[in-house]
């Protein structure tokens, strides 16, 4: 069934407006494709209430990119750990974003960290829980030996029962480009690249995709699976196993061919 012209004309507005979003604006493809959809869901709202008799968007197919989320190689992680630093704001960024690489949070839920986030879990060990900012969905997860140290670090440092002292993330994220290039890291550093590569850390030392998804929050697995990239080094080390499995099998035919 065709568009009658009042909506092909609406859409074509919306044309317009996604042009003007890439073009005077700067988004991204992916970006323009979001703030779509979320006008998707305003015209469907319409439609459901009889504010409007026909869906414009019914053909219309939003344009999305694949995109590489960048991480941090456990090689790379460990350079600005290892990292000693006279100047202090880039030794306490550098400080909560490892804590952020060791625990998956976001900005803004490490910014509002408090000491009641830190609660005794059912195994006895320290874990942060909390719920997200963004989405309002509940996280939890085993806090591990250096977001520990970290948070006895910079214990009374804060008012009010924060744990750390985060700037604002605008800063942040400049800090950290120069945290990489003093680190010789050839990396778009943000401070997100944390929770990204917490993500791709985990799932790569054999942590199950359900564990990490709960940890970062996710609603849907399907996000989680974003992270589930193949590197090198996992793809070599299971290959290794491998091979030390097979080993007999192998040895036992190249000795029979005498190959």
């Amino acid at each position: 069934m065709g568009l009658d012209t009042k909506n092909t004309t609406l859409l074509e507005i919306f044309d317009k407006h996604c042009e003007d979003l890439r073009t005077h604006h700067n988004c991204g493809v992916n970006t323009t494709a979001k703030f779509m959809q979320y006008v998707r869901t305003i015209i469907l709202i319409a439609k459901n209430n009889g504010w409007l008799h026909a869906d414009p968007f019914a053909n219309y197919k939003f344009h999305t990119e694949k995109t590489e989320r960048a991480f941090l190689t456990e090689k790379e992680l460990e350079r600005i750990m290892q990292k000693e630093f006279d100047v202090k704001r880039l030794e306490q960024v550098r400080d909560i974003f490892i804590f952020s690489c060791f625990c998956g949070l976001a900005y803004i839920d490490i910014a509002h960290l408090t000491t009641d986030n830190i609660r005794t879990g059912f195994d006895g060990n320290a874990w942060i829980i909390g719920e997200r900012k963004k989405t309002g969905v509940k996280y939890r997860v085993p806090l591990l030996e250096v977001p520990a140290a970290m948070i006895e670090k910079y214990r009374g440092a804060m008012p009010n029962g924060l744990l750390l002292p985060v700037i604002s993330n605008q800063k942040m994220n400049a800090y950290l480009k120069e945290i990489a290039d003093v680190c010789g890291i050839d990396k778009k550093l943000s401070f997100h690249v944390a929770r990204h590569s917490f993500a791709t850390l985990t799932l790569t030392k054999g942590v199950s995709i359900e564990s990490v998804s709960k940890m970062l929050g996710h609603t849907n697995i399907k996000t989680t699976q974003i992270y589930a990239r193949i590197t090198d080094n996992k793809i070599s080390d299971e290959m290794s196993s491998f091979a030390g499995k097979v080993g007999r099998l192998e040895h036992n035919f190249l000795n029979q061919h005498k190959i």
